[in-house]
């Protein structure tokens, strides 16, 4: 492990999923320190969670890691990195799509402010997760227990049952 290193990992997270998590374990163990950034659009209401819930699911989901902290943070991704002190941007890929989509962030990102973006492919096993269908299988009321940690499993439940009342 580098801990000389620290990485932005940015996202909505709404919730964070177990391949969110893998990501994570992954740019720990290469650079050390890592700084999940739930990223907030004041502008946009969409999200099935509040920003601060979010925030509480994912510092509960990553507390086994020494070195992550989960912060708020709205704007720009660069500007996140910045204001963590990052040395890098990483994203997790699960498809070549994902690839096509974050290799032109990666160039605008760069281009504004000289952060390199590091790609990390999810373990195989995590590559077919994504929060849009986490939320959707949990809304129709189908296990999720495989794809988010228990307390975000029960948040998802909890937040369904509110929303049919």
């Amino acid at each position: 492990m580098n801990t000389s290193l620290r990485v932005l990992y940015p996202g909505s997270f709404d919730p964070i999923h177990l391949g969110h998590i893998d990501i994570v374990e992954q740019a720990h163990e290469l650079f050390g320190s890592v700084v999940v950034a739930i990223m907030h659009n004041h502008e946009k209401t969409s999200g099935l969670f509040n920003i601060d819930d979010r925030v509480d699911m994912a510092s509960t989901a990553l507390a086994h890691l020494d070195c992550v902290s989960v912060v708020a943070q709205t704007g720009l991704a660069v500007q996140a990195a910045q204001h963590a002190d990052a040395d890098f941007i990483v994203k997790g890929l699960r498809t070549a799509a994902d690839f096509d989509i974050e290799q032109q962030m990666a160039h605008n990102n760069h281009a504004v402010t000289g952060v390199r973006t590091v790609y990390l492919p999810c373990r195989p096993e995590f590559g077919y997760i994504s929060s849009r269908f986490v939320r959707e299988i949990a809304k129709y009321g189908e296990s999720i227990d495989h794809l988010v940690p228990a307390h975000v499993a029960d948040a998802l439940r909890r937040a369904n049952a509110d929303a049919q009342n």
